[in-house]
């Protein structure tokens, strides 16, 4: 039994039989030196109410990347204190995993190497509050995670598709690679079209194999997760500001686990080719 809980069941018989704290210690045989103990740690209080916070403010964000945010506001505290802090508050989320089941072998596309090689798109549907549906396309690259954009519309058909990717294609490139699912989007004939004259080649996900596209995949469960769940939607627009904010968010501020937990901007901007970075 620890001396915080020593303390409460003296200070229970004290209370409840009306007796002295000699006889109350000696009873729970306690020593009255645990009674007069005060600690002498430093009060966390301002620590513990930032962290209940930034765990408010970003539902889904785990004690790490808290830890991240912490750090980058000042706080002078390591991992294991955040972590400590963070069971205490109650602030852990307990997680259904699934299953793991057996796989069989399959060929995949070889894995990107560096930004702009290979792009993962896909769609999300969400509803506004008054029950109107809505469609969102999702664009991250491979390598950096950085998504170039996020559109938000009622709907979405290939011509829509292709107009997105002429305007990255003005701003910042096209990737050599597309990975795609096998919607009516992105099988239509706009994209294909398109996909031909721009040199870009489509990789197309086997049909009930969402993890041939696993990078938009996760990143699709941040989103909803961390933006679509988190909010009611008034209007198309409402939805577009607070969805191009939380990607903004995501791209320069969010602390990424795969990229050691940077952000994906800082990491493209740092990026070096492979063998650069061995020479």
């Amino acid at each position: 039994m620890t001396p915080a809980r020593r303390r409460t069941v003296v200070q229970f018989f004290r209370a409840g039989f009306k007796v002295s704290e000699r006889r109350a210690c000696r009873v729970a045989d306690v020593r009255r030196t645990t009674m007069r103990y005060r600690s002498q740690a430093r009060d966390q209080s301002p620590l513990r109410q930032r962290i209940k916070e930034l765990a408010a403010a970003r539902v889904w964000y785990g004690y790490r990347r808290i830890h991240i945010l912490l750090r980058r506001e000042g706080w002078k505290v390591n991992a294991k204190r955040v972590y400590r802090l963070y069971r205490e508050e109650g602030l852990c989320l307990r997680l259904k995993r699934p299953k793991k089941r057996v796989s069989v072998p399959r060929v995949t596309p070889p894995a990107a190497e560096r930004p702009n090689e290979r792009w993962s798109i896909d769609f999300l549907r969400d509803n506004l509050l008054d029950g109107r549906p809505f469609r969102l396309f999702t664009i991250v690259d491979n390598v950096t995670k950085v998504s170039p954009a996020i559109v938000t519309v009622f709907s979405l058909k290939g011509e829509r598709v292709v107009a997105v990717l002429d305007r990255l294609k003005a701003t910042i490139g096209l990737p050599k690679r597309l990975a795609v699912d096998n919607g009516p989007e992105f099988i239509s004939k706009a994209l294909d079209t398109w996909a031909y004259r721009n040199g870009v080649t489509l990789e197309f996900s086997r049909p009930g194999k969402p993890t041939d596209n696993a990078f938009v995949e996760s990143f699709n469960g941040h989103f909803r997760q961390e933006c679509l769940d988190q909010h009611w939607f008034a209007s198309l627009e409402e939805a577009r500001q607070i969805i191009e904010a939380w990607r903004v968010e995501y791209n320069t501020e969010r602390p990424h686990q795969a990229l050691k937990y940077g952000t994906p901007t800082a990491f493209a901007a740092a990026w070096v080719p492979p063998k650069e970075a061995a020479d």
